[in-house]
């Protein structure tokens, strides 16, 4: 029988990913350094993302916002982000993650320094797979220790031109914080 992995909460495949890639990545970071192992293995964890993004939006059969935004249960699945709503329409969607069990559970196995790079540096890139004239702005993430994470998504004529869900990048260096 085949495992659905669907059926799984995201939060229960990122606690699996970490208990085998922690371990992997750490081994790495000593062999190479820990710069060069997480450029790549973010470059990884992007890959996968922008994949899995363009797969969403093939599967509801539209890359819109709102569709975007109505798709995201399975990262909220067993209450693993507490949310508040500040805006859903076509153009924008915008809220602030209050509770993260994301970075609670890399805390509580150890590899709290890792969460970040296996799991907040995929949201540019999903959405940028999604639909590339999604821009994401995030300028702080539970992860790095901050009381929220603020998630700004746009698509239109108010967001940023010619970048994609990349363009304001401020959620690289939010989510790295040291």
């Amino acid at each position: 029988m085949a495992l659905d992995i669907d059926s799984m909460s995201v939060l229960d495949r990122r606690r699996i990913e970490v208990m085998v890639l922690g371990p992997v990545i750490r081994a790495f970071q000593g062999e190479f350094g820990e710069e060069r192992t997480n450029e790549i293995v973010r470059d990884v964890m992007e890959g996968i993302a922008r994949e899995q993004g363009r797969e969403l939006a093939e599967r509801v059969g539209d890359d819109g916002l709102e569709s975007m935004s109505a798709s995201k249960g399975a990262w909220r699945r067993n209450n693993a982000l507490e949310t508040e709503s500040l805006a859903g329409d076509a153009q924008r969607y915008e809220f602030n993650v209050t509770r993260c069990r994301y970075a609670e559970m890399y805390r509580e196995v150890g590899y709290g320094d890792l969460g970040a790079l296996l799991s907040c540096s995929r949201d540019f890139a999903f959405s940028e797979g999604f639909n590339p004239g999604i821009t994401l702005e995030r300028r702080h993430t539970i992860m790095s220790g901050d009381s929220i994470c603020d998630f700004r998504y746009r698509i239109g004529p108010d967001s940023e031109s010619g970048g994609g869900a990349g363009a304001a990048d401020s959620g690289r260096g939010a989510s790295e914080k040291s």
